[in-house]
């Protein structure tokens, strides 16, 4: 019977956030900030709502270290600043964050932004993690050691997960330094011109930490040293026929972008050698944000259900994957189901044998449904 009303439940700390996974029955909603509430397969109504807002602040920071172990339910603005003090960062940059999203969202959502071309996503910042399990179970995975290998990766296997496996309680995160300087330089073009550019960028000595394309420029960011990013800056608006934009500019164009990725209505990846193809065989390339290093692009369709499902078959010729991140009436939510597919309901039974948790959520791929051939 679906639950008319929730009760809801905020832990402060580990045993706390066990004790409600223990103690109450029925279906479990783990919810954060709520920044990505309309993406993917909707949540059904659950009979607890888990806040975990209240798992939040440093555990452990030792700067000497470049880690730091923090509460799942942080706001990654709000470590960013911790981190700054100490020139520090976690070189990771999406577009919600600025809206409140947490770290343990974040991981749930794989959520990205332009930096993961040099750092990659959370999966690959993500060195330990403690997890609560549906039965209350409290699991620990890696450590505060870049080079960890004990165990199972549970902390990977979270990562996109939209909450389905278990509660991430308590994330350590791989940090880097702040650079002493970051340089833009914008190239007005078509996307389908940008897509030329990229290639001798990306394969020659600039090395850009992002490169991404919208709104009709290609953005390249350059980090290091103040003497240094300026030179390259320079000579790389020269050769792309670009220029190089003050600060002013450059926060107003990366702020465009974070809006375009903010709005989109499906985010698709696909081999960075395809992205082109397949958002102009769509007809949404002049819409979107492109990661031309990542593969990674978020689209607005606002054309209905037909043209998002035409864009997650053609996603899914090419060996890609697609979700929706705006509810779109009548549109398939993701792309046709991976061949991994069985192994993902295998870890569900283990894990959450009685389905307790998020339901609903990665649900076209979890109930069943007719596998891609």
């Amino acid at each position: 019977m679906t639950p008319t009303t929730s009760t809801l439940l905020a832990p402060t700390g580990l045993r706390e956030a066990s004790e409600a996974l223990s103690e109450q029955g029925g279906t479990v909603e783990i919810r954060g900030a709520g920044t990505a509430t309309g993406w993917a397969d909707p949540p059904r109504p659950a009979t607890t709502v888990l806040d975990t807002r209240g798992l939040t602040g440093i555990v452990a920071y030792n700067p000497a270290d470049m880690t730091v172990a923090v509460g799942a339910g942080t706001p990654l603005r709000d470590l960013a600043a911790e981190l700054a003090a100490h020139g520090q960062r976690v070189a990771f940059d999406p577009a919600r964050a600025a809206r409140g999203a947490t770290v343990g969202g974040l991981v749930a959502t794989a959520d990205a932004g332009p930096l993961s071309l040099t750092y990659g996503s959370l999966r690959d910042l993500v060195i330990g993690a403690t997890v609560v399990l549906a039965d209350g179970t409290i699991a620990r995975t890696g450590g505060h050691v870049i080079k960890n290998v004990a165990g199972y990766d549970l902390a990977k296997l979270l990562h996109g997960s939209y909450g389905v496996f278990g509660l991430l309680a308590e994330v350590v995160l791989r940090l880097h330094p702040l650079p002493s300087a970051t340089r833009t330089v914008g190239v007005e073009c078509p996307a389908s011109r940008a897509g030329e550019l990229a290639t001798p960028v990306l394969c020659g000595p600039v090395e850009p930490v992002a490169l991404e394309w919208c709104d009709g420029m290609l953005l390249i960011r350059l980090e290091g040293t103040a003497e240094g990013t300026a030179t390259r800056a320079r000579h790389l608006a020269a050769e792309l026929g670009g220029s190089v934009l003050d600060d002013d500019a450059a926060d107003a164009a990366w702020a465009r972008h974070a809006a375009l990725v903010t709005g989109a209505s499906v985010r698709l990846g696909v081999r960075p050698s395809r992205l082109g193809g397949v958002v102009n065989e769509c007809g949404v390339g002049e819409t979107a944000a492109l990661g031309l290093g990542t593969g990674v692009a978020t689209v607005d369709i606002d054309s209905g259900a037909e043209a998002v499902d035409r864009l997650h078959d053609v996603v899914t010729a090419a060996g890609g994957t697609s979700v929706v991140r705006r509810p779109v009436p009548g549109a398939r939510v993701w792309n046709r189901p991976p061949s991994a597919v069985r192994t993902l309901r295998a870890l569900k039974d283990e894990l959450d044998p009685l389905r307790r948790l998020c339901p609903g959520r990665l649900g076209t791929w979890l109930d069943d449904v007719e596998e891609a051939p």
